[in-house]
């Protein structure tokens, strides 16, 4: 990390910390071997894995979990394609049965066309997932009284969408990414939604904690160089919220001041 790096401290969910803000996915790559060299070019340690969706065998060579090193990259089971409780439940606990975690993120989609989350059954499913011993990662909308509630539920993180999944869209709201991150003591992971470098950095100074993607780097012409871009812009954006900005103003104000110019020069 260069040294002009602004000092910050590491991201720790559940108590365990992580030294990069980006989480990544593993889906739609053209090959395992594009999609391990992509991860190791992001940066990310934490590494989400459909159980739904992937071959729990990893003695399958074709398998994804076959080519993800467990002391490599923190494996994180999500329940994506699920659309009841009762689903989430079962593929939570099909990944932890495998082996793979006793985390998981949660999602438990309320729509298939928009693919925007189940609010009320992802936090009834949060609640019992917690009963049952998991560190849960919840993926929801940009409501705040939803990310309210999956706090108080137990979850270790929240996890608002920048906008629809695989859209690429970017922030559509930021004040609510803001007021979420504002009112929650547990961290704020944005996901779904960022399409490009550009995202990343603004999802970052909006101050959340971090930041989950698939689709921007696996569908990019070059996932291994789009996930170096968004390495550098997570990176970037993080920086640039500890900084703090300049006040932004509606009229010029000169970069020099006046006081102690030379006149007749």
């Amino acid at each position: 990390m260069p040294a002009a790096t602004v000092a910050d401290r590491k991201l720790v969910i559940g108590g365990r910390a992580f030294g990069s803000r980006l989480i990544v996915g593993t889906g739609k790559y053209r090959s395992n071997a594009e999609m391990v060299a992509a991860i190791r070019a992001s940066g990310a340690e934490m590494v989400t894995v459909a159980v739904r969706r992937v071959d729990l065998d990893r003695g399958a060579e074709e398998g994804i979990l076959h080519h993800l090193d467990p002391a490599e990259f923190f494996l994180l089971p999500n329940t994506a394609g699920c659309y009841t409780v009762a689903d989430a439940l079962r593929y939570a606990g099909l990944g932890r049965a495998a082996g793979l975690s006793e985390w998981v993120k949660l999602e438990v989609i309320g729509d298939e066309r928009t693919l925007l989350p189940d609010t009320a059954a992802t936090i009834e499913a949060a609640r019992r997932l917690v009963g049952e011993g998991f560190s849960v990662m919840a993926y929801t909308s940009d409501d705040l009284i939803a990310a309210l509630r999956l706090e108080d539920a137990g979850c270790v993180a929240v996890m608002p969408l920048a906008s629809p999944i695989g859209s690429g869209l970017g922030v559509v709201n930021p004040y609510y990414i803001r007021e979420i991150k504002r009112r929650l003591s547990v961290p704020v992971i944005v996901d779904a939604g960022v399409g490009t470098a550009s995202d990343a950095c603004v999802t970052m100074e909006q101050g959340v904690d971090g930041v989950l993607m698939n689709t921007a780097i696996a569908s990019a012409a070059d996932p291994v160089a789009m996930a170096q871009a968004m390495r550098l812009a997570v990176q970037a954006g993080r920086d640039a919220y500890l900084a703090g900005r300049m006040e932004a103003r509606e009229i010029a104000v000169p970069s020099s001041p006046r006081a102690g110019m030379l006149d007749g020069v």
